[in-house]
């Protein structure tokens, strides 16, 4: 069974998006290196504005690529279908995406798209876990992410760290309540204007 991952680039007082769901710069180091995203073979990674290709630094290319690569299945809720019209059916990474919702698929949306609509998140992850089979599940962060972790469901926390102070907006784990313990990183690597950590969830 795949791994759960909850990933997603934040602020460094933990803000996923302002309260109008603007990300301001936290995408910048998506374009401000050399290296393409995308290999000359590979036809997604790119669902950037314009479509004119993500190119990040040398060292977040190959963590992005191996992370990215290993994906099956995307876990998200309404908010950000509805914000991204769901990427019009073509996600940018993995064969499959599961929104948590209680509203069902628009009629006639890309018919031909894996788009799961399930009412929990506890629904969310059986779906996903049954797509995925072996390949990792990423959960994006935000109301949905929260409650996924905090119902025991999450096996590792990805975020990509930007040098921005936002003061307020959408967090990262939402409105969790509680204490979550998390390992200490067993990943850190050093890109250009942003820091990738992985945690692991202390079980």
């Amino acid at each position: 069974m795949g791994k759960v991952i909850m990933h997603n680039v934040m602020s460094v007082d933990g803000f996923i998006a302002d309260e109008n769901d603007g990300v301001g710069p936290l995408h910048d180091w998506y374009y401000n290196g050399d290296t393409p995203l995308a290999e000359q073979d590979e036809q997604g990674f790119d669902h950037s504005e314009g479509g004119n290709g993500f190119k990040v630094s040398r060292a977040s290319a190959d963590y992005v690529r191996k992370m990215w690569r290993s994906i099956g299945v995307i876990v998200i809720g309404r908010r950000l279908f509805d914000l991204t019209n769901g990427w019009e059916g073509s996600p940018p990474t993995g064969d499959h995406v599961v929104v948590v919702s209680h509203r069902p698929k628009p009629e006639g949306w890309h018919p031909e798209a894996s788009y799961h609509f399930v009412t929990d998140v506890t629904a969310a992850i059986a779906k996903a876990q049954e797509l995925a089979g072996e390949r990792t599940i990423s959960l994006n962060a935000g109301d949905v992410g929260g409650q996924i972790l905090a119902a025991g469901l999450v096996d590792e926390v990805a975020i990509d760290v930007v040098p921005v102070v936002f003061g307020s907006g959408r967090r990262y784990f939402g409105g969790i309540g509680g204490q979550h313990l998390l390992e200490q990183p067993h990943l850190v690597v050093q890109g250009d204007g942003v820091l990738h950590l992985k945690f692991k969830v202390r079980r």
